[in-house]
């Protein structure tokens, strides 16, 4: 079995912490003890480990990043900047998928604060009241990534997500379309879902199109529940040439849909995405879409993170980070 350095304490007649410090601050240490531990490290032929450290300092090196849907192609770039941003740091990342579970949630902040994790990063979904009472009970640092809670002050890196959806919109308004339709992220479930929809319904509003306020379907998360979304949307408003799509996975979602019935994009049928995925520039048509820094997203999550660590607060709570808008090949001009 492998030594622990428990073991190394016990044999050496000394306490953990002093172990500790024979390893980390030998200078500190007595030169009789330091003797003995040393002789008990050479004798059992232990190798310390981070965790073995942590349990020392309470610090791992490690910290949580909770995500609701690992397949959801936006992940990747957002745990790309992260892990990249971390590895700079000399930090470990643990991977934790909820499924959008508050069970799920609440067992993996117990879970990391059992491993002596130096705190989470909690990205896009609602921060509901028992899973923030969990973090400040396991005084675990956290910040919070495409997502936001201001009933709680907690630090966030996001976009302004309802002058992103506005822009979108006003795009295909630019355009010349009158008939615009969304698909929507739940308003009551996600944290986007709110904001975009109020962007779509300013830009309508702008423009006097408030009787397309109407034209909006609502699906969970997925390519599936986007192109049954479309399915009920079309039905009915037939007349729609134009649909804004909360995510690019519902824009794909709306592309399928309208192709297997017999639309052709952007010829008959102009879709904006969101967020502007890999597969966004792959996707026939290219897809136009509002860009968001995933990447840097992370990467300041990361740095977000350190600064809350080390100094206890961060300097700007709710930090937003630019966007733009992409224009590419699904969408066109009206045609009469």
């Amino acid at each position: 079995m492998k030594p622990t350095i428990r073991d190394v304490a016990k044999l050496a007649g000394v306490s953990i912490s002093t172990v500790s410090r024979v390893m980390n601050a030998p200078e500190t240490v007595v030169p009789e003890k330091r003797q003995r531990v040393q002789e008990a490290i050479e004798r059992l032929r232990y190798k310390p480990n981070a965790f073995a450290r942590g349990l020392i300092y309470k610090k791992s090196d490690t910290f949580g990043v909770m995500i609701p849907d690992i397949e959801n192609p936006y992940y990747a770039g957002l745990l790309r900047g992260i892990q990249d941003a971390a590895a700079e740091m000399n930090h470990s990342v643990i991977i934790c998928n909820t499924d959008r579970d508050r069970s799920r949630m609440l067992a993996y902040v117990r879970n990391l604060f059992e491993k002596q994790a130096d705190g989470i990063i909690f990205a896009s979904d609602s921060l509901h009241r028992e899973l923030y009472d969990e973090l400040k009970r396991s005084r675990l640092p956290f910040v919070l990534v495409s997502t936001d809670a201001p009933e709680y002050d907690a630090p966030s890196v996001d976009i302004d997500n309802e002058q992103a959806a506005c822009e979108a919109v006003r795009h295909l308004i630019e355009l010349g379309h009158r008939e615009i339709g969304m698909i929507g992220f739940p308003v009551g479930n996600t944290i986007s879902g709110a904001p975009r929809l109020a962007g779509f319904r300013r830009a309508l509003a702008e423009a006097g199109l408030d009787h397309c306020a109407s034209h909006v379907e609502f699906a969970a998360h997925r390519f599936e529940d986007a192109c049954e979304a479309a399915g009920r949307l079309f039905v009915r408003a037939p007349q729609i040439t134009a649909v804004f799509a909360a995510s690019d996975e519902f824009a794909m979602g709306v592309i399928a849909y309208a192709r297997d019935h017999g639309r052709s994009v952007p010829d008959q049928l102009s879709v904006v995405g969101f967020d502007d995925i890999r597969m966004a520039r792959m996707f026939i048509p290219r897809l136009t879409t509002v860009e968001q820094p995933v990447y840097q997203i992370g990467v300041r999550a990361v740095h977000k993170l350190h600064e809350l660590m080390v100094n206890g607060e961060v300097s700007v709570l709710h930090e937003r980070l630019p966007h733009r808008l992409i224009v590419r090949e699904s969408t066109a001009g009206l045609r009469v």
